[in-house]
């Protein structure tokens, strides 16, 4: 038995029968025009019948302009998807979890818009590497153009518009999407972030609109909506990043968004359990800990019980989520509280030749 990955916990005013939740991840089913359909339905709803505390949705593009990141990608930006979206919400809360939608911007990093061709970035910026093809895309990105100012408070107003939609939809709250590569990452990351003005420059600079967006959507949803942040160092583009200031840059970053009304800090990362900046140093999630002093999430090869207890155990976490594990065990709560033996993960069969829904998995 995993004592305390089923030891209840706290996320706002919510209390959570567990410490597992469903890790986002990028499925493009939706319909063209990013409307969620009944696979996107039967897809979350077994999560929830599978134990997780919490469903994450993967990213949906918060706005009709330069969001959308992907083909098939799930919208949360017009009325008609906040309708689609409010039957699996409560489907899934129907089975004991909480639903959260992740508000993500594409950025440069984005390869497929139903709405534009064009991409924006903090700066003009080309993503390192070529598009993913399981997401749709084959070639390189193009180059992404700066936002102005008016700009920047036209993605705020999305995000903030968003969120009511989700609010409308039933979500029991929004996370913003801070990591991987995207917008929000982009303006973070000091490679990517040239900008001379309020939004450039220092590492205050640099995090300023995403501490303007958890204020301005906390304003926007009140109430008892959990509002969290999704933070990391690598990017879908260019998974070797490493923030150039390490643990000090990082110690900044977490002290900033601790001084905003964030409910949690989700911390993706490639091995949660292993030092974030160098040998000798913290993890990601000990260092979001120990500054921001808010709720963390752990999220980074911990399909594992034993090494996701431990990082609830030792403290250095207060929740995990998980991924590929859930890909292939979408019970994955139920089976280790029954002590069942998980299945491995078979990512040929689940994200290839596209990462879609596939038939057999709605059948698990």
């Amino acid at each position: 038995m995993m004592n305390k990955l089923f030891e209840q916990g706290y996320l706002g005013t919510y209390v959570l029968k567990n410490r597992y939740i469903l890790a986002p991840m990028t499925r493009v089913s939706s319909e063209a025009d990013g409307t969620p359909n009944e696979r996107v339905q039967r897809y979350y709803e077994r999560y929830a019948k599978g134990g997780f505390a919490v469903v994450i949705t993967e990213g949906v593009y918060p706005d009709t302009k330069y969001s959308q990141a992907y083909e098939f990608q799930g919208g949360l930006a017009t009325e008609k998807h906040a309708t689609h979206w409010k039957p699996i919400v409560e489907s899934v809360q129907s089975h004991g979890a909480l639903m959260i939608a992740q508000l993500m911007h594409g950025g440069a990093q984005t390869q497929g818009n139903y709405y534009t061709n064009v991409t924006v970035a903090p700066s003009p910026f080309t993503p390192p590497s070529d598009k993913a093809e399981i997401y749709g895309g084959s070639g390189p990105y193009p180059e992404a153009k700066e936002l102005t100012l008016h700009e920047i408070e036209e993605v705020k107003q999305g995000f903030v518009q968003s969120a009511k939609y989700a609010k409308k939809a039933g979500f029991d709250g929004v996370e913003l999407h801070g990591a991987n590569g995207y917008l929000l990452d982009e303006f973070l990351s000091a490679n990517i972030n040239q900008r001379k003005d309020q939004y450039g420059g220092s590492v205050e600079n640099r995090v300023r609109l995403l501490k303007e967006l958890i204020a301005e959507v906390k304003e926007a949803v009140g109430g008892t909506m959990i509002v969290g942040i999704r933070i990391s160092q690598l990017k879908a583009t260019d998974k070797a990043y490493k923030w150039p200031g390490g643990e000090e840059e990082a110690s900044i970053i977490f002290s900033e968004l601790g001084k905003t009304d964030v409910d949690y800090i989700h911390i993706s990362d490639d091995d949660a359990t292993t030092p974030g900046f160098g040998e000798g140093t913290m993890t990601m999630s000990e260092v979001a800990k120990k500054y921001a002093g808010k709720p963390v999430i752990a999220c980074g090869r911990l399909g594992d019980p034993e090494k996701a207890e431990a990082v609830i155990k030792q403290g250095k976490a207060d929740f995990i989520a998980i991924a590929r594990q859930a890909l292939a065990n979408p019970d994955t709560p139920n089976r280790v509280k029954n002590g069942e033996e998980l299945q491995a993960f078979d990512g040929k069969a689940i994200l290839t030749p596209k990462a879609y829904v596939k038939d057999f998995e709605l059948e698990m």
